[in-house]
């Protein structure tokens, strides 16, 4: 049985060519008219990488601060000790803690969005990894959430940092900001982003690295991007 595509959809449909590749900026332009729900959408862009992430040096992971933001409030906790937790406190985590912080999340307490650890935390983190890892919440050098620098990992993650992992299939998907941010910030926010998925191709991947790119709202189609001007931002 078909699935029966609502009068709403239908009309957003109409204000996108699906036979075409839009420029980034023109995409842009597109997925901002295409807001029809009542809440602020957030603008969602899918990558499908031409990468094998079986293979150790074809994963693609990392981080990057978005230039305008997300959009979102985020909470932030820290697992840290004496001036380290000090430092987290002043940066404006939410919650700072040690032993008393892995009791909580071993008992299914979650209050936090983002977790960041110093190194030196992290045997006590691996305590409640299993709980930790399929929330996406564990904390990796990779992304800047294990670091002595915890004022600047806060920072980052209530600026706008979002992390990125590519999965078996080779796709990455990421919000990248809101639909009331204007064309310019997102932009911005895309571009910097997809800078930094090009920064992170692995030496290893042949081909086109950017084999389809589409931007999207939460509640609206997709629009399909050109990839080789995608591939070109350094």
């Amino acid at each position: 049985m078909s699935k029966k595509i609502s009068k709403r959809f239908q009309e957003l449909l109409s204000k996108v060519d699906t036979n075409k590749e839009y420029a980034l900026k023109d995409g842009v332009k597109t997925v901002k008219e295409l807001k029809s729900a009542k809440f602020d959408e957030t603008v969602e862009i899918a990558l499908k990488l031409n990468v094998d992430p079986r293979h150790a040096d074809q994963m693609v992971r990392g981080s990057v601060v978005l230039p305008a933001g997300t959009g979102k409030s985020v909470r932030v906790a820290v697992i840290a000790k004496d001036i380290k937790a000090d430092e987290a406190k002043n940066a404006g985590a939410e919650i700072v803690g040690a032993e008393d912080l892995i009791e909580e999340i071993g008992k299914g307490v979650f209050n936090f969005d983002v977790l960041i650890a110093t190194p030196n935390m992290m045997g006590l983190v691996g305590k409640v990894g299993r709980i930790l890892g399929p929330k996406g919440l564990m904390p990796n050098p990779k992304t800047g959430t294990v670091t002595m620098d915890v004022a600047k990992a806060v920072e980052n993650a209530k600026g706008g940092q979002v992390n990125f992992r590519v999965d078996k299939q080779g796709n990455i998907h990421a919000g990248l900001g809101k639909v009331s941010f204007s064309e310019e910030q997102i932009l911005d926010n895309v571009s910097t982003f997809i800078k930094a998925i090009n920064k992170h191709k692995p030496s290893t991947a042949k081909g086109r690295y950017i084999k389809s790119a589409a931007l999207s709202l939460t509640m609206s189609p997709s629009i399909a991007l050109e990839t080789q001007e995608l591939m070109d931002l350094k």
